[in-house]
């Protein structure tokens, strides 16, 4: 037997009357509604976070120039600006 506990949640007005349209559109209860999106949100971050590969495409065949790092965006806009 599951227990429940009675809490009070302070939600943004537009937030709440999301809910109780989702409620009224699902024949729920607001509860039923909230729990869910708790679920979920809590099954996401129980996930494990799986980064599949990117390939890129390179033309000319020589794939990136060495030192090029994709993730510094000011270095490669000044490389890039340097190519001109």
């Amino acid at each position: 037997m599951s227990r429940c506990m009675r809490t009070t949640l302070r939600l943004e007005d537009h937030l709440l009357a999301e809910v109780k349209k989702l409620a009224a559109e699902t024949g729920s209860t607001m509860t039923a509604v909230i729990e869910d999106a708790l679920r979920e949100k809590l099954a996401r971050r129980a996930a494990p976070q799986s980064r599949s590969k990117v390939k890129f495409t390179t033309f000319r065949g020589k794939g990136l120039s060495p030192g090029v790092n994709l993730d510094n965006s000011a270095a490669l806009l000044d490389l890039m600006e340097s190519e001109r």
